[in-house]
């Protein structure tokens, strides 16, 4: 087991994401968005080669590596009207980029679906089969998370979607189905149940995104707090995974300073920062906690 964090979210610059995961002792990113200078902010595998390249030399320099792209391929801002030219071509940027890296995970969706959709269309297995057989032919992981997604839409879609899609693994998302709906069940939809879609996807999931949650009724909406203080049953989740050996990354995605999908929220750079060291931090403690539990126990 190793800590590491979506480091986009301690700064857009590379320097910005290096230097907070030096200074919490971690060795690797899950990169999502970088910006370098001279261009735009952009995910990993979408920036210009030139931009990559700087990326590369700065985390080789600083000893730092990527254990997980963070990738958009499939995500909630497509749906299946998207030409699916575009995910093979994000597909087809990543590969070489992830094995010039030494990078074996890379988190992927199963787009975004309509807002009555309670099933999968057949297009969404096709696609997501296709997409998965490319990275493993290239000896690479995908890993497709519990998010605004079809494969998200319960524990049970999530079942369905590993079944028809041989060799696709798992990240979860601790407080993802804290806003989400239950399509699984009858309307109107009841939100997930984290401890409950955790017990199902337990056994195929190779890394874990650790935020934490409570839904607030009068924004119709989740409002996100440091690990192990929301709904997201980040303790429970993370004591069962320690004590079934759990052996991937645990990754801080903390949304406490700035939330990926919502431009709306927006803090310092220096807050930002702090924010995502603390959450950091916050979480080695509690993992600390846990595994002097476990060993107490014995």
């Amino acid at each position: 087991m190793y800590l590491t964090g979506i480091a986009d979210e301690a700064g857009a610059g590379i320097d910005a994401q290096i230097l907070a995961t030096r200074e919490l002792g971690w060795k690797s990113i899950e990169m999502r968005a970088v910006e370098v200078p001279g261009f735009q902010k952009a995910n990993l595998h979408d920036i210009p080669e030139a931009a990559f390249e700087i990326v590369v030399g700065k985390l080789q320099e600083a000893g730092v590596g990527v254990c997980c792209f963070g990738s958009t391929i499939m995500n909630w801002a497509k749906t299946v009207a998207t030409p699916f030219e575009v995910t093979l071509a994000e597909v087809e940027r990543a590969i070489p980029r992830m094995q010039r890296l030494g990078t074996k995970l890379i988190r992927i969706m199963s787009f975004k679906p309509a807002d009555d959709a309670d099933a999968i269309p057949p297009q969404v297995f096709e696609r997501v089969h296709e997409v998965t057989r490319r990275f493993l032919d290239a000896g690479l992981q995908p890993v497709h998370e519990n998010c605004m997604n079809h494969g998200g839409m319960s524990w049970r879609h999530a079942l369905e979607l590993l079944e028809r899609v041989p060799g696709l693994k798992w990240v979860f998302d601790t407080a993802n189905p804290i806003f989400n709906a239950d399509r699984s069940r009858p309307k109107p939809w009841p939100r997930q149940d984290p401890w409950e879609f955790w017990t199902k996807v337990r056994d195929v999931t190779a890394h874990i995104h650790v935020k934490d949650a409570t839904w607030n009724p009068a924004k119709n909406d989740a409002d996100y707090h440091w690990p192990g203080e929301g709904d997201g049953r980040v303790r429970d989740i993370l004591r069962d995974a320690l004590s079934r050996g759990f052996n991937g990354g645990i990754s801080i995605e903390p949304h406490l300073a700035v939330v990926f999908h919502d431009a709306s929220v927006q803090s310092s750079a220096e807050a930002q920062y702090s924010s995502y060291v603390e959450y950091g931090r916050r979480l080695e403690r509690l993992v600390r906690e846990l595994q002097a539990g476990q060993q107490g126990g014995r």
